[in-house]
């Protein structure tokens, strides 16, 4: 989906791509090696996100990721892992502070910082009984409040868990509601589940019927964004074809049968900074890769 990143970049990072084609003189400079950064001393920041479909079995292909592109925060989901089998050691090695809610072996968020980790929070705080999965975590890194989401997949439309997806998605808005207000720099990444419009999908036809795309999912998460997120990648790059999942079965990625599912929703006081949105496709390639591809934007925090 466009050129590489200058030379400097994709020989490390193995050719992170803008999400669609842009000019060179627009792409984020190459970024050095380093530890982790004051945030006092932030400028600007680069936000990822990246469903890891088990970190067990994918933390080869992170971490070498990590070292090649250095965001400067990292949110995972599905790193299903329970909290005391989070690899925080391997991180911290890298120069990254961590923070993780795990479940075991299923769902799991993590959020990765080179600016500094402070007030993480667990799920919802809607005056409501504590959400029984693992799949939302708040956390302020580098003067920007993170939350790292894994939205419930739905499974059909006729499951109580496509019930439990719906719900989950008001109970985001009602904390938004409750504790944060748009004029303050904040994100909410993550795998959503949800393809926010047909041009987000390969085929319409093919998932008539499912859940993902189906018109209640689309409302709810359109409360969800009318707080005030904007969609920073979707304003920059309206085309359709742009996917960040792809299924392992039947060559899709190959053939690029996609959806766009994982996404950064903005706050506007942190949406006006926005200087780049990018999807790293050259990560759902190789050995054992994710059937997701991260996900990221830069901010700029002067």
């Amino acid at each position: 989906l466009g050129p590489s990143l200058p030379s400097e970049v994709s020989g490390l990072a193995g050719g992170l791509l803008p999400a669609v084609s842009v000019t060179p003189a627009i792409l984020p400079a190459p970024r050095r090696l380093a530890h982790r950064r004051s945030p006092a001393i932030v400028r600007a920041v680069l936000v990822a996100t990246w469903n890891v479909n088990s970190l067990n079995a994918r933390l080869p292909r992170v971490t070498e990721w990590l070292e090649a592109v250095r965001p400067d925060v990292l949110c995972m989901q599905e790193t299903k892992l329970a909290d005391d089998k989070f690899p925080a050691i391997d991180f911290g090695a890298l120069g990254d502070d961590s923070v993780h809610h795990g479940q075991g072996r299923w769902n799991g968020v993590a959020i990765l910082s080179r600016v500094g980790i402070e007030d993480p929070v667990n799920g919802f705080d809607d005056g409501r009984e504590p959400d029984p999965d693992a799949r939302a975590l708040w956390a302020t890194c580098g003067g920007v409040r993170v939350c790292s989401v894994y939205v419930p997949n739905g499974r059909s439309l006729d499951d109580d868990h496509y019930a439990y997806k719906l719900d989950w998605l008001g109970r985001l808005r009602a904390h938004l509601d409750a504790h944060h207000s748009p004029d303050e720099p904040l994100v909410v990444l993550g795998d959503w589940n949800i393809a926010p419009a047909d041009e987000d999908v390969w085929s319409v036809e093919a998932f008539e019927g499912h859940t993902h795309v189906s018109t209640a999912e689309r409302e709810a998460l359109a409360r969800v964004k009318e707080w005030g997120l904007v969609d920073t990648l979707r304003l920059r790059y309206p085309e359709p074809g742009i996917f960040s999942y792809w299924d392992y079965r039947n060559g899709d990625f190959h053939k690029r049968r996609g959806m766009r599912i994982d996404y950064l929703l903005s706050s506007p006081a942190l949406a006006d900074r926005c200087r780049h949105d990018l999807i790293d496709r050259n990560a759902r390639k190789g050995q054992k890769p994710s059937d997701h591809a991260p996900v990221l934007a830069e901010y700029d925090m002067d």
